[in-house]
């Protein structure tokens, strides 16, 4: 079921895959973790179906071309040095005009489960007038659901910082969702990489 079926907006997707991962050392969205890349992984999690449309900003022609065969909408961020606030405009000015909300989802959480995401969904269809973000013991993570008010300053957000500037600005207006802590563990390194395959 659609989320505009349940008389909740309906709620696009950005999947966040542009980063150059500089403290990782090279692309780690092609990074394997037990057979599938980050990026495939991080795909698996979009509950597709509970979406209005999923879109896919990055630099990479390897993530576009497997977003383009999952048949999701790829946007090109040819300035990614300029961190996170530009992928998050890229995806927004997207969506913004055909959405009542919009999910962020990283690309770096390779443990993140479709069916926890659309729980996350569910959670947020019974309060669209809040941002949702995942949680874990009370820790704000990702993946976030921001409603349509949000967008012009989602839109506005420059250098290397995302959806958390805009949260930290509208602590009132933010819900948790419990998940466990190893679907919101992210990788930045090596080593964080490594951690997950013991």
């Amino acid at each position: 079921m659609k989320m505009s079926e349940n008389h909740a907006p309906s709620v696009g997707c950005v999947v966040m895959a542009a980063g150059n991962a500089s403290r990782f050392g090279e692309n780690k969205l092609a990074a394997v973790l037990d057979g599938r890349t980050l990026i495939e992984r991080a795909l698996d999690a979009v509950p597709a179906d509970r979406l209005a449309e999923t879109v896919v900003v990055t630099q990479y022609d390897e993530v576009e071309a497997l977003a383009l065969r999952r048949g999701f909408r790829c946007l090109r961020n040819d300035r990614p040095e300029d961190g996170a606030g530009r992928t998050v405009r890229l995806g927004t000015e997207a969506l913004m005009d055909r959405c009542g909300a919009i999910l962020y989802l990283v690309s770096d959480q390779p443990l993140l489960r479709r069916e926890s995401v659309a729980a996350l969904l569910d959670f947020y269809a019974a309060h669209p007038a809040h941002i949702v973000g995942a949680a874990h013991d009370g820790r704000r993570g990702n993946p976030c659901v921001f409603p349509k008010r949000f967008f012009p300053e989602l839109c506005a957000l420059t250098g290397d910082v995302g959806g958390s500037a805009v949260i930290r600005k509208h602590a009132e207006d933010l819900l948790l969702f419990e998940l466990g802590a190893e679907e919101l563990a992210d990788v930045d390194t090596r080593e964080a990489l490594m951690k997950l395959r013991e």
